[in-house]
């Protein structure tokens, strides 16, 4: 049975289940908070970002939700510097230049802080003649640190990250560091192709018809052979 869980990750946790790093300076990583064997992520957090992750142990599944190429959305909540106005958001709707290319059309929105926002930890650092805002932003491709960046370039750095919600998936009422069951769904897929023709029985069927469509001699008539010349 495939298994699909969600996950809420805190900030300053790795999105993998190892350290690849120092051993010297152990990081926290997911196996610090999932004792599940089997399962993987399927897509990434980055570390400095929190919010929702999926796992699953379905390989078709993992691939059908973290491959850019099926354009799943993902909503973010994202905290930042100063106040946008009107033309940043709809630059960050319309697609920013960055580095390597514009950026898809995207959903923003200025909005009030999410309800229920945890305190995170450590908190972050405000400026007090600075004001900060909220903005939820839900792309469909996946370039490295791309939120951050896309703020950066309207001229509103992120001060914090949260990741709200993957396709129909979100937050909802799951508190950092916790995960729980999801029903999987079906993967869409292409049609089933259509078996090839089996041509000897093609050509079986073609020669009974063929066969079948000759016209049979009359049995009630005689058939007269040729008569020979006469000799004169």
């Amino acid at each position: 049975m495939t298994r699909l869980i969600r996950f809420n990750k805190p900030y300053d946790v790795l999105p993998q289940f190892t350290d690849r790093g120092s051993d010297s300076s152990p990081r926290a990583t997911l196996s610090d908070w999932i004792d599940l064997p089997g399962v993987y992520p399927a897509g990434r957090l980055d570390r400095d970002s929190e919010g929702l992750m999926l796992l699953t142990d379905h390989g078709r599944l993992q691939a059908w939700i973290s491959d850019p190429q099926h354009k799943m959305p993902k909503t973010y909540w994202v905290q930042v510097e100063g106040t946008p106005d009107a033309a940043a958001i709809q630059a960050l709707a319309n697609g920013v230049e960055l580095k390597d290319g514009m950026t898809r059309p995207a959903k923003a929105a200025l909005i009030e802080e999410p309800e229920g926002i945890w305190a995170r930890n450590p908190p972050i650092r405000v400026r007090k003649s600075v004001p900060d805002s909220w903005i939820a932003l839900t792309i469909r491709e996946g370039r490295n640190r791309q939120v951050r960046r896309m703020t950066a370039a309207v001229g509103h750095p992120t001060l914090r990250l949260i990741r709200a919600a993957i396709g129909i998936w979100t937050l909802d009422g799951l508190s950092p560091g916790t995960w729980e069951d999801l029903e999987a769904p079906t993967i869409p897929g292409p049609p089933k192709p259509k078996p090839a023709p089996n041509r000897q029985a093609i050509a079986r069927r073609k020669a009974a018809a063929s066969k079948s469509a000759r016209p049979e001699p009359d049995a009630g008539l005689k058939l007269r052979k040729p008569r020979k010349p006469r000799k004169r």
